[in-house]
């Protein structure tokens, strides 16, 4: 399904933040979980974002990796358009709950750069957080 995710039930002349959920894990949008739009609705929020980032950029290799064939969720390329784009063979992160959905590497980048320098959300990627206090 593309496009926006939305609550069952859900007005569509009426939206509600909390009637959008996150194509990966379903989690409803709010104040306290962020989330970043990909092409045609596509969301992605911050919780699902940081278990991808700690996959795809830190480089947990193996570990949720998507096989070859996906299309990412947020923009739409599939392995064809990567590889005409000089990026054949790049990583993406399948949702452990939804593993037909799948983010791309750039994307993962992209999306943690907008939280990262979004002023209204504390978001930070997984490696570049302080350490929990003991």
């Amino acid at each position: 399904m593309m496009g926006t995710m939305f609550r069952p039930g859900t007005n569509e002349n009426e939206v509600r933040m909390s009637d959008v959920l996150c194509d990966f894990c379903h989690r409803e949008w709010t104040e306290d979980v962020p989330v970043v739009e990909g092409h045609q609705g596509a969301i992605i929020c911050g919780n699902c974002l940081a278990v991808g980032y700690d996959v795809i950029v830190n480089h947990d290799e193996g570990a949720g990796d998507v096989p070859g064939g996906y299309a990412c969720r947020m923009c739409l390329e599939s392995d064809e358009d990567r590889a005409a784009l000089d990026r054949a063979g790049e990583r993406g992160w399948p949702s452990p709950l939804h593993p037909d959905v799948a983010i791309c590497t750039r994307c993962v980048r992209m999306a943690a750069e907008k939280l990262t320098g979004d002023p209204d959300v504390a978001w930070t990627p997984p490696g570049d957080r302080p350490p929990a206090p003991a």
